[in-house]
């Protein structure tokens, strides 16, 4: 059993950083309670955005499909957030509140509730009540901008640093501390989870370089951001790429002892100013052989080198075997769930649920069978 075993979640269906957090919830043994709107009568199969059969940010949950428009349906979510620990929900501000599922109602009903709420801008601000996506949360931080190649324009990082890691991550991080704080002072709190203030979070080491004068704000020209020679990626013979990052001097030593490089100028490696034309030399020197002949030299020595590997390989590398960093479930292979825990060790992931209503979900949570068929008698189940 994963260390949250016991804890008990309500989700509220959405899309993005949302079902990532819950899914990590779930992934360390919460019991997550996914509430998804009932299907329209006549809807046909794949009107959905994605395959929900092939959903991975769902896995590992019980659901429940329930119309929030019928009394009856919004009566039986207040009692399933009446009997949780957690509730997460990623809507516009105002929404739940709207429904009448607000902080002010559920805590009222539920005093130890933490109530989660991820958005893009946050529940307050002059953009909070705008659509977005993850690029534009991550334009306000400072971080979109910087990435990208000297003299070209920003490039998009996936989703993954506003959605995921400023999103999804800090929204785990804030329920998960507000429920160790309630189980002290027997209170619940609103966890207002915002992407744009995780992006900036995440920039904090940027920040401090710059603090310090050693950032530029011309992208690709420092020392993290693939301005530094020893510090990118670099095409090979076979048209595949390494990764190198031998920053500290021994490592940078080795790499150039066992990379074959004996030029002297490549001894400067703090001359920022040779930066680029290091850079073009060594970019020459690497493209003499294949990915997989310069990490059979230099993979898995302190030279810092890696293969850039695509979703097919990642799976198959030596390491993630090893560690069992993929797993499949399914049928769909899929990133297995971290951290690791020495003593309670999370179950296998069940693939996400795509039939049924979830009555078993609400008898499990209290419902009788009689409660049970007045939600189908009225259409809200």
């Amino acid at each position: 059993m994963g260390p949250l075993h016991g804890v008990k979640i309500v989700e509220f269906a959405a899309l993005g950083p949302a079902p990532m957090g819950a899914m990590i919830l779930a992934d360390l043994g919460a019991e997550v309670v996914r509430i998804e709107r009932k299907p329209p009568p006549n809807a046909k199969p794949g009107f959905e955005i994605f395959d929900p059969k092939l959903d991975i940010l769902n896995r590992s949950r019980r659901v429940v499909r329930l119309d929030l428009k019928k009394p009856e349906g919004l009566d039986a979510a207040r009692r399933l957030v009446a009997g949780a620990d957690i509730l997460i929900e990623g809507f516009r501000p105002g929404v739940m509140e709207r429904l009448g599922l607000g902080p002010l109602e559920s805590l009222a009903a539920n005093p130890r509730l933490v109530y989660g709420r991820m958005t893009g801008w946050g529940q307050y601000g002059p953009l909070s009540q705008s659509a977005g996506h993850d690029i534009n949360y991550l334009s306000l931080s400072g971080a979109l901008h910087a990435i990208g190649e000297a003299g070209g324009k920003p490039v998009v990082p996936l989703n993954l640093v506003a959605d995921c890691g400023g999103g999804a991550m800090l929204l785990v991080v804030g329920v998960l501390a507000a429920l160790t704080e309630a189980r002290s002072s027997g209170h619940g709190q609103v966890v207002d989870a915002a992407m744009t203030d995780g992006s900036a979070l995440l920039m904090s080491m940027m920040y401090t370089l710059k603090a310090m004068g050693q950032w530029s704000q011309q992208r690709g020209t420092n020392l993290l951001d693939g301005g530094a020679p020893f510090y990118d990626t670099y095409r090979c013979a076979d048209g595949k790429y390494i990764s190198i990052g031998p920053i500290e001097p021994q490592f940078y030593a080795l790499f150039l002892h066992k990379a074959g490089i004996d030029d002297p100028d490549f001894n400067q490696q703090w001359e920022r100013s040779r930066w680029p034309e290091l850079k073009t030399r060594l970019a020459a020197h690497l493209e003499t052989r294949s990915r997989d002949a310069w990490c059979a030299l230099l993979e898995g020595s302190d030279a810092c080198v890696a293969p850039v590997l695509d979703m097919d390989e990642a799976p198959e590398h030596p390491h993630n075997r090893a560690r069992g960093t993929f797993i499949e479930v399914g049928g769909v292979v899929q990133p297995a769930p971290a951290p690791r825990f020495s003593r309670s060790i999370p179950a296998q992931p069940r693939p996400p649920v795509v039939d049924g209503a979830g009555e078993d979900v609400l008898a499990d949570w209290g419902f009788t069978p009689a409660e049970i068929d007045g939600l189908r008698t009225a259409g809200a189940l």
